[in-house]
């Protein structure tokens, strides 16, 4: 505790010391417009796309200057971090870098300002794909985020060492069982090598939630979240399954060790290390994946394409419709503190154009949300993989946005991480998860 407040008290004194300088070269704080963003591990697109949308905006607005300020931490510190820099307007940013799922809590909790009246006399809202478009909205149905991009989730299969086991090439798996089944025939016919990663655990937090946990959740028959009854699902099958299937996979010797997996650095090692070189053969993760591979990545692997297949993430026992995908995405937002909205919109604006949007979709390997550019064919050819992550779309699901959703996150990682550790039986760390979503709901939001 003692240590995480220190950080938080860093992140903000770092904060002030460079809102100071720039208020002594600008003389006034208008002057400047302050973008914060994460910027981790292997994936550094962001950071290229932020210089670059710096360089072309203040040529283009003289006298207004850009800060960057990108935020070195993982996904749930950088959660943290952005949300102390909110709460003070001297170190609150203008534009910031939001996730989806954040968008209703960080508009209740009033860090985010609506863009309604911008959005009405840009002639490019057009362009963006209905769902794009709702990702971005609050409670009150306002807009306050603008998608830079979506993406879908699959499994990455290494081909080389599937045919070294004996196992099928190309890959695609019916039911869990079928991927349980490849992943111990990978465990007896090639030791030292992972069978399978998927996230787990606190240290991963919306990683875990939603890449692991959500994709094997909505391949039950059950949910998270009842939409149409507004109310959340304590005590189903399909959470107790789902929490199943990672102790399988984690006391069963079929993933990384907890040690391994409850590393902060993990996704970097995956997508950096054990990957490339075949020290992984199967990791349920993201349509982004292969953007550090390409040659403008941190970690340029030229024969990707030739080693690594995917394969959809099937549904349990292969009930309909066959396959599950998650979708989330991230967002460019304005902070409601901002003193220079306008530039802070003209930003966003010039970081989301066409141009800007297609060379960051690509680069990182998103799935573009503007139609101009999905129809593009520089960026339909520019990643092979597009075609199968686009694919899978029809078959994806979408988290609960609601104010509550980063809570219930939180106590999923926890169940997880109790039954990846051996600490807690599946059906244990359910009732145990239960009870924390009646606490953080109350029990007429809950529905069993």
């Amino acid at each position: 505790m003692r240590k995480r407040a220190l950080a938080a008290l860093a992140v903000v004194a770092s904060a002030a010391l460079i809102l100071s300088g720039c208020s002594g070269a600008s003389g006034d704080s208008s002057s400047t417009i302050k973008v914060a963003y994460q910027k981790y591990g292997t994936f550094v697109q962001l950071d290229s796309l932020m210089k670059k949308v710096k360089k072309e905006f203040e040529a283009a607005n003289k006298g207004i200057t850009v800060q960057l300020q990108p935020i070195q931490a993982a996904e749930g510190d950088y959660y943290t971090k952005l949300a102390l820099q909110n709460k003070s307007s001297s170190t609150a940013p203008d534009v910031m870098y939001e996730d989806t799922f954040q968008v209703k809590s960080d508009v209740a909790a009033g860090y985010l300002a609506p863009l309604d009246s911008y959005i009405a006399k840009w002639n490019e809202w057009d362009q963006f794909l209905g769902n794009a478009k709702q990702a971005g909205l609050g409670d009150d149905g306002k807009t306050y985020g603008i998608s830079m991009g979506t993406d879908t989730r699959a499994l990455w299969y290494n081909r080389q060492l599937f045919q070294k086991a004996g196992l099928d090439v190309p890959w695609k798996p019916k039911t869990w069982d079928e991927v349980l089944s490849a992943a111990k025939t990978i465990k007896q016919k090639l030791p030292g090598v992972i069978p399978f990663n998927v996230y787990s655990g606190k240290a991963q937090g919306e990683a875990a939630t939603m890449q692991g946990f959500e994709m094997l959740l909505y391949g039950t028959k059950d949910t998270l979240y009842d939409t149409n009854g507004k109310k959340w699902v304590a005590g189903s099958k399909g959470f107790s399954d789902s929490l199943q299937f990672v102790q399988e996979v984690y006391q069963g010797g079929l993933g990384p060790t907890p040690q391994q997996a409850l590393d902060k650095n993990i996704g970097t090692t995956i997508s950096s290390e054990w990957l490339p070189k075949g020290k992984l053969a199967i990791s349920l993760d993201g349509s982004w994946q292969s953007g550090t591979w390409l040659s403008t990545g941190t970690a340029p692997w030229p024969e990707w394409n030739d080693v690594m297949g995917q394969a959809p993430m099937p549904t349990q026992n292969g009930q309909s419709p066959g396959a599950t995908s998650m979708s989330g995405g991230w967002t460019l937002a304005m902070g409601s503190k901002s003193k220079n909205k306008s530039a802070a919109w003209n930003f966003i604006k010039l970081a989301l154009n066409k141009e800007n949007s297609m060379g960051y979709d690509i680069a990182a390997s998103q799935i573009a949300v503007r139609k101009d550019v999905a129809a593009d064919p520089a960026y339909q050819k520019a990643n092979p993989s597009f075609e199968f992550f686009s694919s899978i779309v029809p078959v994806t699901n979408f988290r609960p946005a609601t104010q509550d959703y980063p809570k219930i996150s939180n106590a999923i990682t926890v169940a997880m991480e109790a039954v990846m550790t051996g600490q807690q039986s599946p059906k244990q760390a359910a009732a145990d998860y239960d009870q924390t979503l009646t606490s953080i709901v109350g029990d007429k939001n809950i529905t069993k």
